[in-house]
């Protein structure tokens, strides 16, 4: 589909009927849901102690690999019509931003040529409205990303299924498609192993699973916008190119090149058709139209800092959970979240014996 990033003609999509946030059908919590998250927690903490086992180190469970660090801007797009200027981007303005490119595994060491889901993250700040309490003295919004567009960890149940196969079949690949094989989801847990290994510049990123945004609900992503990083896009991970290539390519293109991304929103009108509790289904961009919010812009700078790295690494947490309420995650997967993301964050401190440190500006982070 090509995708408009024309204002204009998206206020051709101001009178269709989208779903309100607070619209009793959006969300239903399952009668164990409590039960499998904790679960989860506890996974996600033992897959982290394997890992300070092989590298003396802990990592985050998952998005352990970082590929580059980069900082920008994103500006909202001017001239919105109402249905878009909601939450974050109710105000015509700029803010500064961090983003993290990494690889989605929990193994930090996985070799770049192996094809996985890729990650990016972003640190909005200076950011205005009401939070919710975890971080309501922290004025910053964290969006999170990954390049499929369809969440595999669909709902708490099927994470704690997945994850605990994971465990006991992760070094034993045939066995592990064997018992993916016996299951209903099984294109969903195994298109993981089949992306396309391309250029993370050239990367599309996604929310995978929805969000309130203001008055209604959404799905949000980033899309390339330059010529430079849509041409990137033919490019892929050979066996020739060396295990950590990805983060050469990316310094490479940022040492050279700008970057710019349109933020696009996906706006909920068929809860059958948009399921939010179950993240497993792509909302179809035929019938749900992509539309461009804002614009992220990355200029020319070295986006493989060593002290950004272990910055956001080890101090760091990443958690939409301390944003906006306007922007509250929703669904099953974003309620696991709000338990695992602060147990997975609490065991990296304690043994890696640092503390978690919040930033309220780029000023803060540390001089390199």
């Amino acid at each position: 589909m090509e995708i408009s990033n024309n204002a204009e003609s998206q206020s051709n999509l101001t009178d269709r009927h989208y779903v309100r946030y607070d619209d009793p059908r959006v969300q239903h919590k399952p009668e164990h849901e409590d039960e499998d998250i904790q679960a989860v927690a506890e996974m996600i903490n033992e897959i982290q102690k394997a890992q300070w086992n092989s590298h003396r180190h802990c990592y985050t469970g998952t998005h352990a690999r970082t590929q580059g660090i980069v900082k920008g801007t994103l500006k909202t797009e001017p001239n919105l019509p109402a249905h878009l200027k909601q939450s974050l981007f109710a105000e015509e303005r700029e803010w500064p931003v961090l983003c993290r490119y990494s690889s989605e595994p929990g193994d930090p060491g996985l070799d770049d040529r192996i094809p996985q889901p890729r990650g990016f993250a972003m640190k909005v700040f200076d950011v205005h409205g009401d939070f919710f309490d975890t971080g309501k003295d922290i004025p910053t919004q964290d969006i999170e990303f990954n390049s499929t567009p369809a969440l595999d960890l669909a709902d708490a149940k099927t994470t704690r299924e997945i994850i605990d196969l994971r465990i006991k079949f992760g070094n034993n690949q045939p066995e592990l498609y064997k018992q993916l094989d016996a299951r209903k989801d099984t294109d969903l847990q195994k298109a993981r192993d089949a992306v396309r290994n391309t250029h993370l510049e050239s990367t599309r990123q996604y929310s995978q699973t929805a969000y309130r945004y203001g008055d209604y609900v959404i799905k949000y992503c980033l899309v390339p916008n330059s010529e430079t990083q849509k041409k990137l896009y033919e490019e892929t991970v050979k066996p020739t190119d060396g295990s950590d290539i990805l983060h050469r390519w990316l310094q490479n293109f940022h040492r050279k090149h700008d970057a710019e991304y349109l933020f696009q929103v996906q706006l909920c009108e068929n809860l059958e058709d948009q399921p939010v509790e179950y993240a497993g289904k792509v909302w179809d961009p035929e019938a749900y139209p992509w539309q461009t919010v804002a614009r992220l812009k990355v200029p020319r700078q070295d986006s493989f800092n060593y002290a950004l790295k272990n910055f956001w690494e080890d101090r760091l947490r990443l958690d939409p959970w301390m944003g906006l309420k306007s922007l509250e995650p929703l669904g099953s997967p974003n309620r696991l979240r709000r338990v695992v993301y602060p147990a997975s964050s609490a065991l990296r401190r304690k043994m890696n014996a640092t503390t978690e440190f919040h930033i309220k500006s780029l000023e803060e982070l540390p001089a390199h």
